[in-house]
Parts: structure tokens; sequence; C-alpha cells
């Protein structure tokens, strides 16, 4: 059997209608070399998307390659529970040295939603420690996203995503109306839109402020609702709440990690230091499924105490600390150093940003180009004067993320969102191509 043949008969795909995936011909990804994938048919494709938003360095990075191939010579993997291992110890060490001052404890996971349903918990357990029951309550932001397990959608909750679960989520969430809902609905200015939104936030946890937990923000990007971008004061704003209401503060730094925003982390860009953060995609640079909860001293020690006190943090992961992961997560952390990769993906980014303004920004169908360093939405619209959305039923982003292929790049649309985000080795040449490529299929499929 094909390779078709055979996924058509057993694979069920994530977030994919399969009934018209059944009646399609799949792209076949075999390899992939530098900022390219390759199908069977030796064709090449320029990866817009990182491979789902989790690549950094490029396919086949010599020194990840080499670096997991010398672990594999010695462990592929062992046990976090009651064991450690050096890779798990150093990778702890050097990330504590790059995130926000005051995270100095590393809890390893295996995705970005464990990582956040681990904040969720130690939040939680937090407070009961610490004698404060009553802080049951989260605030997080509407159409916000965390992950798919249970908790983290809890947490986020989108409606298009979750609602056939919405039977079996926490309910003790507060949401909050982020900036970009002002500026788009109600054509607000920046600044406005920020003064509105913390308006609504201080409206909101000023409701419940005795029996909030934390505050969960994905800062300053809202991926998954459609790379809506949020301004640095923002996030500032919500530090500022959450410490007048002594609640903790917890980042979703997922999507927003490792050089996407154009700087390590997107906190650093708004000078915040939350309580907790959660990391995870390009930890490893794409290469291995590692993730990670950073919490503070003062949160970590609320968890010390004699054996039979009970209060250690019982959650845990079979391939917690993995070492292969780790060992591609340090290599990738080298190459941050070695190859300058944040000022050489900045000044990409600008390159995008100039090509987006001359060629697709201007285009009748395109209501609004979205961007921060590498991450970069498009929204297109039926009618640009008044914002009208296309109807869903025309698949309008799907089927420009199938013609761009036609010119030889990757992508995946969020609805009628067109999501740019290659990984920072994308050079000057291939930026221009991902546009290019990009404006083309739009100008195609909507007729401009």
């Amino acid at each position: 059997m094909t390779t078709t043949e055979l996924d058509h008969r057993f694979l069920w795909h994530p977030f994919t209608q399969m009934r018209e995936w059944l009646a399609s011909e799949p792209l076949s990804i075999v390899s992939g070399e530098g900022n390219w994938l390759v199908d069977e048919q030796g064709r090449r494709y320029l990866d817009g998307v990182s491979s789902l938003w989790c690549n950094v360095h490029g396919h086949r990075h010599p020194a990840l390659d080499a670096a997991v191939a010398a672990q594999l010579g010695r462990i592929a993997h062992t046990t976090m529970l009651g064991l450690t291992h050096p890779g798990a110890a150093e990778l702890a060490e050097r990330l504590v040295g790059l995130v926000p001052e005051g995270l100095s404890r590393v809890f390893y996971s295996d995705a970005g939603a464990t990582a956040v349903e681990i904040a969720l918990k130690m939040a939680f357990q937090y407070w009961r420690l610490r004698g404060r029951p009553e802080r049951v309550r989260i605030a997080s932001l509407a159409d916000a996203y965390h992950g798919d397990t249970i908790g983290a959608v809890s947490i986020g909750y989108s409606e298009l995503f979750h609602r056939h679960h919405d039977d079996l989520l926490y309910r003790q969430v507060v949401r909050m109306v982020p900036p970009h809902v002002f500026r788009w609905r109600d054509r607000m200015d920046e600044a406005a839109a920020v003064e509105a939104a913390l308006a609504d936030a201080r409206r909101a946890i000023g409701a419940h402020g005795p029996e909030l937990a934390a505050i969960f923000v994905e800062p300053l990007v809202q991926g998954a609702a459609g790379m809506w971008m949020h301004p640095p004061a923002y996030l500032r704003g919500l530090e500022r709440l959450a410490r007048e209401c002594g609640a903790l503060l917890v980042c979703d730094e997922v999507a927003t990690g490792f050089g996407r925003t154009g700087e390590m982390f997107a906190c650093g860009l708004a000078g915040v230091r939350p309580d907790l953060m959660c990391v995870g995609k390009g930890i490893t640079g794409g290469y291995l499924p590692l993730a990670a909860t950073f919490a503070t001293e003062e949160i970590f020690s609320a968890f010390l105490g004699r054996y039979e006190d009970f209060v250690t943090f019982f959650h845990g992961h079979t391939y917690t600390g993995n070492p292969l992961a780790c060992a591609a997560a340090l290599a990738s952390l080298d190459v941050f150093e070695r190859e300058d990769v944040l000022a050489r993906s900045r000044r990409t980014a600008d390159r995008i940003g100039e090509l987006l303004a001359r060629e697709v920004e201007p285009l009748p169908h395109v209501a609004e180009v979205r961007r921060r360093g590498l991450m970069v939405g498009i929204e297109l619209v039926a009618d640009r004067a008044t914002r009208a959305p296309y109807e869903p039923a025309l698949r309008v982003g799907h089927r420009v993320c199938e013609d761009v292929r036609r010119h030889g790049v990757v992508l995946r649309p969020l609805g009628n969102v067109i999501v740019l985000m290659p990984p920072l080795s994308l050079t000057l040449d291939e930026a221009e191509l991902l546009v290019d490529a990009t404006a083309r299929s739009i100008r195609e499929v909507t007729g401009a």
C-alpha cells in the first residue's frame, strides 16, 4: 500500500476534517534540509510555519543532529522520578539564565499543554499550602488558547475548538476582553484599546480578587485566536493588576518563546516578571517533544515539607526531561549564541515587514496584516471596508494554503487568517519567496 492508502485507511489527523482529508491526496513529507521540506516525489517546499511553530534553526542542523546522535550513544531515556541526568540539570541551569529574573525552578514535561496544566495545578496547590484555599479562580483572556488538555482548555477555551467538551471544563474562570477586540471591533487606536482592555480586566479581577489564584496570559501574541498582537503596555498592566490583588501571573510562552518575537521571550520585550512561565515548541529547536514550567523560589518553597506532610507536587510524565530532548535543547541554545540567531532573525523580520507592506497589505481582501518579529497573521475578509468575513463554507484560508504549495511553500491557516511563522534561520531570499508566494495565492484565491 502507498503512504496515501495507509494514511487513509488507518490515520486520524489533528485539527482536520477527515471527510475532506479522505477525499484528497495528502502531501507526504519524507525529508528536510535547512528551511525546506521534501515530499515523496522530490518536490521542495519552504517550511513557512516552522512545522507548526516549533522548528527554530532549520531541519537537519548539523549541531543538533550531532548532539542527538551523541546522546543516543549514551542513553535514549531514563526517568526523572527518583533519578536525574546531566542533560536535564545543565539545561535547567542554562534556561534559568535566560528567562525573566526570579524564575529559578524548572519542571519538565513533554508539550505546551502539559506545561500549562502543570502551572495551573501548581498555582492551585500553592495557595492551599499557603493557607488560602479560597483562591480557586483563574483569570484569562477571551479566546485564549493554552492547549487541548482539559485544564488548559478550561483556562483558554475556543468556541470553535472546544464547544463539544464544555461539560468537562472547570468553571471558575474569569474572562477578560483583550485589547485587540476594542481595536478591531470598536476601531480604537492602540492606546485607547489598551486603556479599555485594562479597565475591563480591572472590573473582572475586582469582582473576584480575593478568590483569584492566577492570571494566565499569552504574552504579546494570542496565537491560535488569530495571531492577535497586544502592546507591551497591556502585559505590564496585567502584571500590576496581579500584584494588586495578590494573584500569581502566569505567562504562556509556548508559541512566543525562543526568539519568535525578536527576543528570547516575549516577557523580555515588556519587562515583565511572571511567577510561573510555560515553554514548549521551540525549546529543542523543533527536534523532539519537551516543555518546561518555570516557578519562582517562593512558589517552590511552599512545596517543601516532611514526607508525612504530603505536600509534594504529585505530578509527572513518563518522558519528563527525556535525555535526547535535553541534548537537542542544549545544542539549540549553543546555536542561538554561536550564530547570533536573535540579531539575524530581527533583520529578517524587518525585511518581511517591508515585503508585507508592499505586496500583501494593499490587496483588496486583506483587512489587516499583524506582525511581531517572525509571527505574522494576514486577515482575509470578503469586504475590506466593512470587514465582513468570508463564509466558512468557502474555506478561503484553506484554499490559499493549498494553492501556495504550487509556488513551493507550506503554510497553514487559522480560519481565514493566513499564518506565516518561518524558522528563525530563514534567509532574506527565502523571505522574499515566502511573501511573494503568499501574495500570489491570496490574489488567485480571492480573485483580486
